[in-house]
């Protein structure tokens, strides 16, 4: 995958909360176009998007980096290594100004990759009520919308047919907009689910699969592109509460990873149970924000808060597992990491 520019130049108040994150070791996050300039994407794909709350930024990262290959004693001599491959903000894009994304971008939520016929495009959401689907080749926006800060967007899916759905969870509900018909279609369909955190399109099951409080739900998207309508069509009640994220697994019955409060899990599609999984002592743990698989090597990786980050729910680390390992980008506040390649239609 190409390198490509990142959006405009931030502002003066971004950029000092950039001059510190690269003070804290996450360097030059301010213009990461012109560092990344050169650089071959790897083979097998090893990049990760990351949410990133210190500098209201997506960024993509490489896995393969000599930053995270040196040892701790060498991190900040190396710290010119994690350089971003890409980054994303909406701030200060002429382009979606009528959307008030410096209003909006509060908290990056959720970032993911979906491949189409013009390229990959990436699906972001952040809690202040900013959401979009923008293509990676370019940053040009395929869809936005501007949601009310109460609802507290969570993630964000892509559809079969161009429409975008998305989860709010103070909002309650999911909604799949009409993004097919136009880049700023508010017309939506909504189906309320308490609590909704997580979304996966399933090809296998033609379902919605949507991740609430205390709910996992298959949703039947009918009626067509320019007028969708949500129905129920599989309903599951979780081993605990607090569903909070959901993405493809590997395996033949076609499972997904969800985490909980207090669980990471697996849920087969197909036999409609919840299972064990390979190498389950060590991703299973509390309040995982997320978990995403490498399609080709199948490693897992997940991000949970930890004790004295900035916020309660984020994190500078980000783990690793089969095989395991754990690295920390300094000066991060990290909510949600998912591999580049992962969880394409």
């Amino acid at each position: 995958m190409s390198t490509t520019r990142s959006a405009s130049p931030p502002r003066a108040p971004r950029r000092a909360l950039l001059r510190a994150a690269v003070a804290g070791g996450l360097a030059a996050l301010a213009a990461p176009t012109a560092h990344a300039a050169g650089r071959a994407p790897a083979t097998p794909p090893t990049q990760i998007l990351a949410c990133d709350q210190a500098s209201q930024s997506v960024l993509l990262l490489d896995a393969t980096s000599a930053y995270w290959r040196s040892g701790q004693s060498d991190r900040t001599a190396r710290a010119a290594d994690l350089l971003p491959l890409w980054s994303w903000t909406p701030v200060d894009d002429p382009g979606l100004a009528d959307l008030d994304p410096e209003s909006g971008w509060r908290n990056v939520s959720d970032a993911k990759a979906r491949s189409t016929a013009s390229g990959p495009l990436l699906l972001t959401c952040a809690s202040g009520g900013f959401v979009a689907a923008v293509q990676h080749e370019g940053a040009a926006v395929y869809w936005a919308a501007s949601l009310p800060a109460w609802t507290n967007p969570h993630t964000v899916e892509l559809l079969p047919d161009g429409n975008i759905a998305v989860a709010a969870s103070t909002g309650g509900f999911v909604r799949v907009y009409t993004a097919s018909q136009g880049p700023r279609s508010g017309v939506h369909a909504s189906f309320a689910l308490p609590g909704a955190h997580g979304l996966l399109w399933d090809a296998g099951s033609g379902l919605l699969w949507a991740l609430g409080t205390g709910l996992l739900v298959g949703l039947a998207v009918e009626g067509g592109a320019a007028s969708p309508r949500l129905t129920a069509a599989r309903s599951y009640a979780l081993p605990e509460s607090g569903g909070h994220d959901l993405a493809r697994a590997l395996g033949a019955d076609t499972p997904l990873w969800l985490s909980t409060s207090g669980h990471v899990r697996q849920f087969a599609v197909r036999t409609g149970a919840f299972v064990p999984y390979a190498n389950q002592i060590a991703v299973d743990r509390p309040t995982v924000k997320s978990v995403s698989q490498h399609p080709v090597t199948g490693q897992v990786l997940t991000v949970s808060p930890e004790p004295g980050a900035p916020c309660t729910w984020c994190t500078s680390r980000i783990r690793f597992h089969g095989p395991g390992g754990e690295e920390e980008l300094k000066g991060s506040s990290l909510y949600k990491a998912r591999w580049w390649t992962a969880d394409r239609p």
